[in-house]
């Protein structure tokens, strides 16, 4: 009797367990076929993807406006390469109480941001050029802003001398900074030259109209008016002294 209520037992746990199993079977089955669009979705998927893409390429585009352009150029011409060169000022330095090697040291470090900004500025630029199938440097202000953006490379790579003296053999510290300082002059006259070609554009123009463009226009000059009588009395100064 009890190997038969065993037996019987036993054949009992063998159905529910198998009943179990179809259970488990079938809902793993439906689960299976009926639920992949919540976890797969092969389409939305790919539409999320497009999607995400097409924020991708209009956030990157809307980092190469030129708005981004202006700014880079702003800061280098209108802030870091003007109080580069206004440091040595009796008049107008920032440092006016500090020694001349760490207003040489201030310098390099202003000048070496002005490089940075020039890079930024013509990549903005450029990638902006390139994402809307413009041809690029077809206008007298990207032709010369190109080149200012060179000769600034050109210029700060050729100020090292001036801190490594030992990398100019040959030449007296003095012819260098001369040299440094009229090839500076003229850096600086192309950036402004640069400007003021940037504000003629028709794009600033129908911008900008009226007053407002003959304030802007008077900021790039009167830079270049100050940054000449700066450079030209220093010397002017210096020769003074020598003789």
């Amino acid at each position: 009797m009890k190997t038969c209520r065993y037996c019987h037992i036993q054949i009992l746990h063998r159905n529910l367990q198998k009943s179990c199993e179809k259970h488990f079977l079938f809902v793993f089955v439906r689960a299976t076929v009926e639920e992949p669009k919540s976890h797969m979705w092969p389409s939305s998927h790919r539409l999320q993807t497009r999607e995400l893409d097409e924020s991708l390429d209009s956030f990157f585009d809307f980092l190469a406006k030129l708005a981004l352009h202006k700014s880079f150029k702003f800061l280098l011409f209108g802030f870091f390469m003007t109080e580069a060169i206004l440091l040595f000022s009796p008049h107008g330095s920032l440092l006016k109480r500090f020694p001349h090697k760490t207003k040489g040291r201030v310098h390099w470090i202003l000048q070496s941001l002005c490089g940075s900004c020039a890079v930024l500025g013509l990549a903005a630029i450029y990638y902006n050029k390139y994402l809307n199938g413009k041809a690029h440097f077809t206008s007298w202000h990207g032709l010369l802003g190109l080149i200012t953006v060179c000769v600034v490379c050109v210029q700060s790579l050729a100020a090292v001398p001036l801190i490594y003296h030992s990398l100019a053999k040959g030449w007296s510290l003095a012819k260098l900074k001369r040299y440094h300082a009229a090839s500076g002059l003229v850096t600086f006259l192309l950036g402004c030259t640069s400007l003021l070609l940037g504000l003629c554009s028709s794009w600033f123009t129908e911008s900008v109209g009226g007053h407002a463009w003959y304030l802007a226009a008077i900021c790039p000059a009167l830079s270049a008016l100050i940054i000449m009588n700066q450079v030209s009395s220093a010397y002017v100064a210096k020769k003074r002294l020598q003789s």
